[in-house]
This record gives C-alpha cells, structure tokens and sequence, in this order.
C-alpha cells in the first residue's frame, strides 16, 4: 500500500506572507485555500490530513491571521462535506475526507486546465492555417 502526504523540506520556516501585509485581500484567503486542497491532493489517509490540516492552521497563526479567518476560510473549501451542527470547520472521520478527496481528484488542477486551454488554443490555430 502506497501513502503520501504533504512533503515539507526541513530547512524551510512555516511561513507565508503575513497577514498585516499589504497585499490584496483576495490573496489571503487564495493562500489558506490552496493550502487545504493541497492538502487534500497530497495526503492519501485521513491521519495525514489532519496532521498537514493542523500544521497550515499553526502556520497561518504563527503569520498573524485571525482565527475565525482561517475557519471562515476551511468552511469554503470544506463546503458540504463538514456537518452544518459542526461548530469547527472540521472533516470528522475518515468517510468525509474521502468523498471530498474523490471529488477534488476528479477536478482537473489549473496547471492541467492550462495546458487543456493551450491544446485547444494549438488545434484552433492549425485548423486556422492550412
């Protein structure tokens, strides 16, 4: 059986740019959830999840942002997959994480939508110029 999980260099510091910087908004909430589908992508067992879910959340805490971000920020990627009773933004067992891990497999990543993009952009082009 083959596991993986998220790969962290050891010489790398959990950083990322801060919080209080000033960078467009949109860009904190494209690092929290970026990381989380990361996450998801990478971690092939619930275990492995929480332990990269843990380690992002620790992360972003240590570069200032706020804790009710960061769970407004895990409910978005989590979705529909958390219970709606849940008062953490939390996958709860091992069921959960796995329709969410199938259903973002399933999603091509924006690198693969680049290069689709590119293809069709290639076709349309030679088709154009006998």
């Amino acid at each position: 059986v083959l596991y993986t999980s998220v790969y962290h260099k050891p010489s790398a510091e959990p950083c990322v740019v801060p919080f209080i910087s000033d960078h467009p908004r949109y860009t904190f909430s494209n690092i929290i959830q970026t990381a989380l589908v990361r996450a998801i992508r990478y971690s092939s067992t619930f275990a492995a999840f929480n332990i990269e879910r843990r380690a992002i959340r620790l992360m972003l805490l240590f570069n200032g942002y706020p804790s009710t971000y960061i769970d407004q920020q895990f409910r978005k990627v989590f979705g529909n997959s958390i219970s709606s009773t849940s008062i953490l933004p939390l996958i709860d067992n091992e069921g959960q994480f796995s329709e969410l891990r199938n259903k973002l497999m399933g999603q091509p990543t924006s690198r693969q939508s680049q290069v689709e993009a590119r293809i069709t952009q290639s076709k349309d082009d030679n088709g154009q110029y006998p």
